[in-house]
């Protein structure tokens, strides 16, 4: 009975694949990927993907794949994945415009790994899309430059470094807490993109370090940390903009002769990992402008 059960359920769907291609001329069927969540964004990519008779999308919110059948001779993969990405979406092909992704509601806003921008061409596309949300309380959100969303965070950074420095515990603990906060304020909704994707990859270490430096009083440990942290806002700074040249410096005696870099505003070399024991120890290994 559960064989038959399986081959009547294969049949149904071999026959509304058929009917579908009946229904497309010149049929051709391509597996692509499009990045999304929900239930939601399923239903945006279908709608604005399919034109009767001509293009049908099939998207599949587990693997985010999606099966593309169209008529080979009235369009093609790219110019569905265009109107996908006009909507909201990414492709491996094309990333969606800035405005309209951020326009999505939370529960939509993927990952973002595409990397070829497609251009606004059309306006009624894009409302088309945001009117799918409509159930969702949420306006537009612009992108906040950079500087101003990071500042803080970069400028406690400085000052846990200045604190190590002099070996005063008690204000890289107080500067820290001040650094988990302005990381905690950080909306990464409005970062552009290139900065979300590595603060994705590196807040919630930042956060874990910034933590561990503020309750802890043991200038060792402080130092341990602060060697974990400094690498993740290397990597923040590298995409990130900042007002002035920034040093990277490396001291090749801590840890045991492994080193450790730190980022400062200054290219003259004050180690905080001993601070007045080895105070010029190290050099600068990069300048990021």
């Amino acid at each position: 009975m559960k064989n038959s059960f399986i081959n009547i359920m294969v049949v149904i769907c071999v026959l509304l694949s058929t009917t579908t291609n009946a229904q497309i001329k010149n049929a051709t069927t391509e597996t692509v990927r499009i990045y999304g969540n929900c239930g939601m964004c399923k239903t945006t990519i279908e709608k604005t993907g399919n034109i009767k008779k001509i293009a049908k999308v099939e998207w599949d919110q587990d693997s985010q794949m999606a099966t593309l059948t169209y008529d080979a001779k009235k369009t093609n993969q790219d110019e569905i994945l265009k109107r996908i990405a006009l909507a909201g979406y990414d492709s491996d092909k094309f990333l969606a415009p800035d405005d309209v992704y951020n326009n999505l509601h939370g529960c939509c806003q993927y990952e973002r790994v595409a990397k070829v921008p497609v251009k606004e061409e059309n306006k009624m596309m894009t409302t088309e899309a945001h009117s799918n949300h409509s159930n969702h309380s949420q306006s537009a959100t612009d992108v906040i430059p950079n500087e101003n969303q990071l500042d803080a965070v970069f400028s406690n950074y400085f000052l846990v470094k200045d604190a190590l420095i002099t070996s005063d515990a008690t204000k890289a603990a107080v500067a820290s807490k001040e650094l988990l906060s302005a990381v905690n304020n950080i909306k990464m909704e409005k970062l552009e993109m290139d900065v979300h994707m590595v603060w994705m990859k590196v807040v919630n270490s930042i956060k874990e370090d910034a933590k561990q430096i503020g309750d802890n009083k043991d200038i060792k440990q402080q130092r341990q940390h602060f060697s974990n942290l400094s690498k993740d806002i290397y990597g923040l700074m590298k995409v990130a903009k900042y007002e002035s040249p920034i040093y990277y410096q490396f001291c090749p005696m801590y840890n045991d002769g492994k080193g450790a870099n730190w980022l400062s505003k200054e290219d003259a070399i004050k180690n905080p990992y001993y601070g007045s024991m080895m105070l010029s120890c190290g050099k600068t290994v990069e300048i990021i402008k």
